[in-house]
């Protein structure tokens, strides 16, 4: 009985050690090979080109995309904190992965209870600059390493300024600022809470929220 309990511990001691190897293996191969993400400090994305009447009235707007770049000095403390408590509590805490994050969620994928990612908002901000949508264990490897460069390269605020105004909300509208502007006609900092927290869940919204939203 000793002699399985050594052999079981010995076969797992080595396992565990080779996946450790592959691991720094494929780290040290793919980390050199990772875009730069300098420009990230120089983001400053292309807005359309609006017109307005002299009481500042939008009469049209040109231009495929809908932006709205504001500062995450500007961006009122109601909707960070609805952001991060959807999106990333503890974006503040984690080195850019979310460990904990990672493990309840797969504790909940794996006993059914929902299906649940552990994508931060780093992660998020990395995929979006860099990286497609493709669910591929390459891609996710790239994003949990271009997190980690970010985070290297950034400060915490920088990397929510990023996510805030480039993430999509449908509608053509990139950004938080952008998507209040659309469904509610209005800046973040005119929105109420319900409105705070509908634009905070738009990244998880089903379709069927979205439409809701759209104005008419």
């Amino acid at each position: 009985m000793i002699s399985k309990i050594k052999n079981f511990l010995t076969l797992s001691f080595l396992i565990g050690i080779a996946g450790l190897a592959t691991i720094i293996f494929t780290v040290t191969l793919i980390y050199p090979t990772l875009p730069d993400v300098e420009s990230l400090s120089k983001y400053r994305p292309k807005e359309p080109l609006q017109i307005f009447t002299k009481d500042n009235y939008l009469i049209q707007e040109f231009g495929e995309e809908r932006r709205d770049f504001i500062a995450i000095e500007n961006v009122p403390q109601k909707m960070i904190n609805a952001i991060l408590a959807i999106e990333d509590r503890r974006f503040f805490e984690h080195p850019g992965i979310d460990f904990i994050g990672i493990i309840r969620a797969a504790v909940k994928n794996f006993t059914g209870q929902s299906r649940e990612g552990a994508s931060t908002i780093t992660m998020q901000v990395a995929r979006n600059f860099f990286l497609s949508s493709e669910k591929t264990l390459k891609r996710k490897i790239n994003e949990i390493l271009l997190s980690l460069k970010i985070e290297n390269k950034l400060s915490k605020e920088e990397i929510l300024e990023l996510y805030i105004n480039q993430i999509y909300l449908g509608q053509r509208s990139f950004g938080f600022s952008a998507a209040a502007n659309t469904y509610f006609n209005k800046s973040l900092e005119n929105l109420n809470l319900a409105e705070i927290a509908l634009l905070a869940g738009l990244p998880k919204a089903p379709v069927d929220i979205i439409l809701y939203l759209i104005p008419i």
